[in-house]
């Protein structure tokens, strides 16, 4: 309670700051909705669609942000102008002719310098850091993410989940950086020199021209250099996604690491990356140094030029000391921002690089999609069918069935695919377990119930309804779930346990947590930061705790989930012999009534089951109960007989894993 308390006091603190502006500026802030609440859709892949895409919800606050800037740079401008009659007064004028004929004057420019321009600045700085930088690249995190929580499961076993997360978090703030380098800097810099311009050649044309040769010397430089950056930059970004994916897989499998001594090897496979991607800085950093070189060139040319041409205008009386002034002072600024413009154009192209490099992933489309208006999935009995089903992990061709038939695949001695031609039919409430080598298709058979896959051929339902034609939500909910990879979230025991049930309470937890026998182990559990029973941390994957531990808080979340269909998947191999007779009790009670498919290479813990189906090779050659197999001459009996210490031996290598 103390820490909520102190957490509620710095969010008071926070929400002070600002002084007497916190309310103006608060209210700024909530001009945009910065997680909003319509399902997210698949990004465009082309550059500017693809900004669009998430800019269309700011883009009203964009518009008022650029306008105010060119708001902000013409009254620059105009302080200029304003020098200039201020030199030509004190050189022509008496003191008393400057407060009587220009008093009007002197109080407009008072009004400009003291008043105008700083609540120009104020809204323009306002809209900008209240209302868009912070809330723009939220908006497009939000919709980011939740569009890539939709891939599939498929998706995340080819990707680093460092690199997915890079590629969300850089590519937002690249899309935001590009879109405000170019209605807020480009627009500044554009307007200005425009206005520069103008004032110049009310002067003289003479002394405009300068100006002209330079924005065309600084055009052909820009267009020379900025291609080869923008090249450069792309490379860059993939190589920096390639670099922190490959030190993110390390750190997310450092036990795997220190098991085999290969802290070595690692830094050598990081040290590739970070190599590669230092061989895109040296050249881009070459291409910086000869830029900056001419710029500063072309600048001085300018500054000489225009010095020059003002003093031989004035020389014949064309000109005013104050126009030299101006067209002097108007350089050296020029000079400012056109450095700064450069760092500006090579980090917009940077940017560029990063959402191209981000848009090849965030823009792909799902593999597994709810059809339009997917029905809600209704499950009164738990009854599965299995028609005719072949899946091959994408290497089966849509409409043949099975690589062991001679057709355009090949010849019958191919490799078989991992489910082929199965049909199968699962009564509600019936209780079967899965049997067969590893990579038989067993797992694979059950990821396809929960349509982590979609079938290549034929169609599965759960009473009577096309899993295809449902909402993967709607189905995933009525399917309960352990896993012999108890993976947890780097959350609280609590918040892993709830995750079974929205909105479960704490008795809830402990009872689901008692039925799993894990309620002794959690309330000796502490933290690093001293949380402690439910509120401990788990760390990363569940890694603080042992592979006991973790399935037993898995299997607690099922508890609680009490789904009417149960797949169990080696549910108790991490278990020692004790606990697992404790579990085994509250399973049988909880699969009362209920869908129950169990995967196990221990053939006795599913011994008891209403009847067995054995795979080989993506299909069935076997069904019936355990007394009727293991008195046969089939696979199951050979492999009861096999069986030593009750673990199954490992058998025909190199078949997909099942």
């Amino acid at each position: 309670m103390a820490e909520d308390s102190t957490t509620a006091t710095d969010d008071v603190s926070l929400e002070n700051r600002g002084g007497i502006f916190a309310p103006l500026l608060a209210w700024f802030e909530r001009r945009v909705k910065p997680f909003p609440e319509e399902p997210p859709t698949r990004p465009p892949d082309k550059l500017l669609p693809f900004l669009w895409h998430y800019a269309r919800t700011v883009w009203p606050w964009l518009m008022l942000m650029s306008a105010l800037t060119v708001v902000v740079s013409v009254l620059e401008v105009m302080l200029f102008a304003f020098l200039g009659n201020l030199i030509d007064w004190l050189g022509t004028r008496e003191p008393a002719e400057v407060f009587s004929e220009d008093a009007s004057m002197l109080v407009w420019m008072g009004v400009v310098i003291l008043i105008a321009l700083p609540l120009a600045v104020f809204l323009q700085s306002t809209v900008l850091h209240q209302t868009v930088l912070g809330n723009f690249v939220m908006t497009i995190r939000w919709k980011a993410h939740r569009w890539m929580l939709g891939q599939s499961y498929g998706f995340y076993q080819d990707e680093f989940a460092g690199r997915v997360a890079t590629r969300v978090m850089q590519s937002s703030l690249a899309a935001r950086d590009v879109i405000m380098k170019v209605l807020d800097v480009l627009v500044y810099v554009g307007v200005y020199f425009v206005g520069s311009l103008v004032l110049v050649a009310s002067f003289s044309v003479w002394m405009a021209l300068p100006f002209i040769v330079w924005l065309i010397a600084y055009t052909v430089m820009l267009r020379y250099f900025m291609p080869q950056l923008k090249a450069l930059s792309r490379k860059q970004a993939n190589a920096r996604s390639v670099m922190t994916g490959r030190v993110v897989d390390s750190y997310t499998n450092i036990m795997t690491v220190k098991l085999f001594a290969h802290a070595g090897h690692e830094a050598g496979y990081a040290r590739d990356s970070m190599d590669g991607f230092l061989r895109t800085v040296y050249p881009q950093m070459r291409l910086v140094t000869l830029l900056q070189s001419s710029l500063s060139f072309i600048n001085g040319m300018l500054l000489f030029t225009v010095a020059a041409a003002g003093l031989w205008l004035w020389s014949r009386g064309m000109v005013t000391v104050g126009a030299i002034a101006v067209g002097v002072g108007l350089v050296l600024r020029l000079q400012g921002i056109a450095h700064w413009i450069m760092w500006e154009l090579s980090g917009l192209f940077e940017s560029v690089g990063v959402v191209y490099d981000g848009m090849a992933m965030l823009s792909r489309a799902r593999a597994v999609q709810d059809v339009e208006q997917a029905a809600e999935l209704a499950v009164p009995s738990g009854a599965i069918r299995f028609d005719s089903v072949s899946f091959d992990y994408g290497r089966l061709p849509r409409g043949i069935a099975t690589a062991n038939s001679e057709d355009e695949r090949g010849t019958s001695d191919e490799r078989p695919a991992v489910i082929s031609e199965l049909s199968l039919t699962i009564r509600g409430g019936e209780k079967i377990g899965l049997v067969g080598r590893s990579g038989a298709g067993k797992t694979t058979l059950t990821n396809l119930i929960l349509r982590l896959y979609d079938v290549e051929s034929g169609q599965i339902t759960v009473d009577e309804q096309n899993v295809a034609e449902v909402s993967q939500e709607s189905l995933r909910r009525h399917v309960g779930v352990v896993t012999q990879d108890s993976s947890l979230l780097h959350r609280s025991v609590f918040e892993n346990i709830a995750y079974g049930r929205r909105g479960a309470s704490e008795e809830d937890v402990i009872a689901a947590a008692r039925r799993a026998s894990a309620w002794d182990f959690i309330q000796s559990l502490e933290d690093a930061d001293g949380r402690k029973g439910l509120e401990a941390h788990v760390g990363e994957r569940g890694v603080k705790l042992s592979g006991g531990q973790r399935q037993r808080i898995s299997i607690a979340r099922m508890f609680l989930k009490d789904a009417p269909i149960l797949v169990l998947d080696e549910a108790t191999s991490a278990l020692d012999s004790e606990v697992e007779a404790v579990i085994q009790e509250n399973l049988d009670a909880l699969m009362h009534g209920k869908t129950v498919i169990a995967i196990a290479h221990r053939l006795s813990t599913i011994a008891a089951m209403d009847r067995l189906i054995v795979m080989d090779a993506g299909a069935i050659v076997e069904e019936g109960t355990h007394a009727e197999l293991s008195a046969g001459n089939g696979l199951y009996a050979e492999l009861w007989a096999r069986q030593s210490g009750g673990f199954l031996e490992s058998a025909k290598p190199g078949l997909a894993a099942g």
